[in-house]
């Protein structure tokens, strides 16, 4: 590394073409931990000149993602900031006239060539097993003549005059040196025909006007990270530190995430997109520590780490350059984790709306008492619905079988229905204190298991067969809405005996 890491700024520079996804949130969560871990800057650049690819409501979607995510920018469109505009689309003149200054100097030149002519070069070139590449046919032309086309009102583009000779190495901190041969690098478009720059010179020329010390970024420019280097000595300007981030595979890995793919993956709950994951249940605090990990790691055992934790521990030095396979169990288990290190009343405050979802009003008083009884069950916050529907629920309705319980028939386990509803109405209430030791006299008399006795009332009182700690519940749900729960589940197994009866 460099002194630069001093006085760091980094940039975080997505397209508004689709949504927040994974990868890019990674790309900003790396760069947002190194300029706090060293006082910099972070900023947030909005590379929207490809307006072909656009979409409507990218931006917004992306700003609200990475702010739940706990990702905030010193500099951006939305803030302002010393570097305004944020938005290449709002910085056209300024790239126009670096764009100008290369054609002076030599390093670019306009191109008049026809699409359907190149595409004809190009076919031609891959019959014969050759590198696509511009064949050069406006490289050469006087500036007197290109001047006299563009006046004429001639459609053109600008193109990089690459060297013909030669190779140039550039440094990328994780990958180490690169070289590469000058004939494997084509001559290309800077500034399309409608004056729009692309990527290749307005990310150059935004890095160098504002500042940034460090490029960190995904392995999909690493094609073009010679080409960069090229347009810096160009310009004669000092580059940023680069750092390419490994590559996102799908769960399998083998290749990439597919549309298809990551539709088939919401379908059982999971997502590649950062809103979507906010809407399953996740936490952000878990979605930071997964994808920080997917790429980097401070050493072999820690695995939990808080947002705050990452910006003192993270480093470049620690990056794996190795693609990395998206884990969706390992995301699980995170959420899992991050769930159980909150407080019970934020964890309440969060299940809040996916109860709300559902249509369950849930009372804050009630959902305290209960967010202790589900905290270690939760893999998301919509689990809330299948655990802890029952709490704010008139009347369960369970399935008569689920009631019978193991190596039992529905007669005997009306008969602990019974016994169980008998004890229960002699108690004063139904706290935890004063229900469990009865009940459990209950199985020694019977002569039963405890889960035998327990699974039958388990199911009466919550209509199903997994729940939170079955004591617990009662208490919460309270004495007279167990008796009725009760009372139904021995009339819904009387019934289902003699019907067995019946047809026996």
């Amino acid at each position: 590394m460099t002194n630069k890491t001093a006085s760091s700024r980094v940039r975080f520079a997505p397209s508004p073409t689709g949504r927040a996804h994974l990868g890019a949130a990674r790309t900003a969560l790396y760069n947002y931990l190194f300029a706090r871990q060293l006082g910099g800057e972070f900023i947030l650049r909005i590379e929207d000149t490809d307006q072909k690819r656009f979409v409507e409501g990218a931006e917004e979607e992306l700003m609200a993602g990475l702010r739940w995510l706990g990702i905030e920018w010193d500099e951006g469109p939305d803030i302002g900031g010393p570097c305004a505009p944020y938005r290449q689309s709002e910085r056209k003149e300024i790239y126009q006239k670096y764009a100008q200054q290369l054609i002076d100097d030599g390093y670019a030149y306009p191109c008049f060539c026809a699409a359907q002519r190149l595409a004809e070069v190009r076919n031609q070139q891959m019959k014969n097993k050759q590198n696509p590449r511009y064949d050069g046919t406006c490289r050469d032309l006087s500036i007197e003549e290109a001047n006299r086309r563009i006046a004429d009102g001639e459609k053109h583009v600008v193109r990089f005059k690459m060297p013909r000779e030669g190779s140039t190495t550039i440094t990328d901190v994780v990958r180490g040196e690169i070289t590469v041969e000058h004939t494997q690098l084509d001559d290309t478009i800077l500034v399309k025909s409608d004056g729009l720059a692309v990527y290749h010179l307005a990310a150059m020329v935004d890095d160098h006007l504002m500042g940034i010390t460090h490029v960190i970024r995904g392995s999909e420019w690493l094609p073009s990270f010679p080409l960069h280097g090229r347009i810096y000595a160009a310009f004669g300007w000092e580059m940023p530190e680069f750092v390419h981030l490994s590559v996102f595979l799908k769960p399998s890995g083998k290749g990439k995430m597919s549309k298809r793919e990551a539709a088939e993956a919401i379908k059982d709950g999971h997502s590649i997109f950062v809103q979507d994951l906010r809407d399953l249940g996740y936490l952000p605090e878990a979605v930071v520590n997964w994808i920080a990990l997917m790429g980097w790691s401070y050493d072999d055992r820690s695995e939990f780490f808080t947002l705050a934790d990452l910006v003192n521990k993270f480093s470049l030095e620690r990056l794996n350059p190795s693609p990395a396979a998206i884990d969706f169990t390992r995301f699980d288990h995170f959420n899992g984790l991050h769930i159980r290190a909150l407080a019970d009343s934020d964890l309440a405050e969060l299940l809040k709306p996916f109860l709300a979802a559902a249509g369950i009003v849930a009372d804050d008083t009630t959902l305290l008492r209960i967010a202790p009884l589900v905290k270690e069950r939760l893999v998301t916050l919509d689990d809330i619905v299948d655990w802890a529907a029952f709490f704010f629920k008139e009347n369960v309705n369970p399935l008569p079988e689920d009631l019978v319980a193991k190596k039992l028939d529905a007669a005997q386990s009306a008969q602990v229905a019974r016994r169980a509803f008998s004890i229960l109405s002699g108690l004063p209430n139904a706290a935890l204190e004063t229900t469990e030791e009865p009940l459990r006299q209950l199985v020694a008399e019977m002569e039963l298991k405890p889960g035998q006795v327990f699974g039958v009332l388990r199911a009466a009182v919550t209509g199903q067969k997994v729940s939170p700690p079955l004591f617990e519940s009662m208490e919460i749900i309270g004495r007279e809405m167990v008796l009725e729960r009760v009372q139904h589940a021995a009339e819904l197994l009387e019934e289902l005996a003699a019907t067995a009866a019946s047809e026996g």
